[in-house]
């Protein structure tokens, strides 16, 4: 006769890992908390907020619940949520780091639509920056090419043209002697050396006088670069451009046959670090298809700019 099976009890935790546990959930909740009622105090845009849930579902702002995350927007109530998810196809139990593709669009759609309603600001100074090869100049080239109200600003660089490219257009191309002399005489709004090679810079009139006259720009530069125009220009909106994955990143450097293959290593090194860089921007496009990212960019510029950083 076999013996009577006893049921078999799962060990209490000890006290101690409850404890942690308690206070790694309040700490989340607190961590929420901010992000919401940073959006209603429209301290972040709430593009931000998607931006960052998209890049890290599991970070705080990839915890949030879409519902909870759409009623910490200004002038959205229950019943405006509940119409936005239906009219977006989006389910109220999901959360923001888990939206599929479409349905983070939509939602994309859905915020800057009511963003550009709340008041458009005109007059202002946005920064396309990314690693290299993310495709920074094939996204505002197509920028200019299909969205004539946008003025890209042209930067000036001492280094040699590629081809295709034409000077006045994709850049002004000069000489040190001349870029010295831009410097001396503070035309350039910024200026760096890149990779250890060429310098290049901002002419800073274009850009001043399009501003005072209420028009906005597009600056496509390097992250030393933007860094320094936000230094000099608090209020300039910051958008950093990002490969699908590092392997594409990889394989549009090689692929596009410009750089030696010391040069290549070199950019990829650096592009490690550029894109560790990436929180320091106001939002992030993903560069998986040129048309698409150039319509997120130019859909990022027409929506109010938030609150310069203290």
């Amino acid at each position: 006769m076999s013996e009577p099976r006893t049921a078999s009890l799962r060990p209490a935790p000890p006290e101690v890992d409850r404890r942690a546990a308690s206070q790694a959930a309040v700490a989340a909740r607190r961590a929420r908390a901010a992000v919401k009622a940073a959006i209603a105090a429209h301290e972040v845009s709430p593009l931000t907020v998607l931006d960052k849930a998209t890049a890290e579902p599991e970070g705080v702002e990839g915890r949030l619940r879409v519902t909870e995350f759409l009623l910490s927007v200004p002038a959205i109530g229950t019943t405006k949520m509940k119409d936005a998810l239906e009219r977006l196809a989006i389910s109220p139990a999901k959360r923001l780091g888990g939206l599929g593709r479409h349905q983070r669009l939509r939602l994309r759609e859905f915020l800057i639509e009511r963003e550009s309603r709340s008041g458009r600001q005109k007059n202002q100074l946005v920064v396309l920056a990314g690693p290299t090869a993310v495709g920074k100049g094939t996204v505002s080239t197509y920028i200019r090419e299909n969205y004539p109200d946008v003025l890209l600003s042209v930067s000036a660089t001492t280094r040699a043209p590629r081809p295709g490219e034409v000077d006045g257009v994709n850049y002004y191309f000069v000489d040190d002697a001349e870029f010295d002399r831009m410097i001396a005489d503070g035309e350039l709004l910024e200026w760096a050396t890149v990779h250890n090679a060429s310098r290049y810079g901002t002419p800073r009139t274009p850009i001043e006088r399009a501003l005072e006259a209420g028009r906005s720009v597009l600056l496509e530069i390097d992250l030393q670069g933007a860094r320094s125009v936000r230094a000099a220009m608090p209020e300039a909106r910051l958008i950093f451009l990002l490969p699908p994955t590092w392997e594409e990143l990889v394989r549009r450097l090689i692929g596009r046959g410009t750089e030696s293959a010391a040069e290549q290593q070199r950019r990829l090194e650096t592009a490690k670090i550029e894109l560790a860089a990436q929180d320091e921007f106001d939002h992030r496009v993903v560069n998986t298809d040129v048309a698409e990212a150039a319509r997120e960019v130019v859909d990022l510029m027409k929506i109010r700019t938030a609150p310069s950083r203290p």
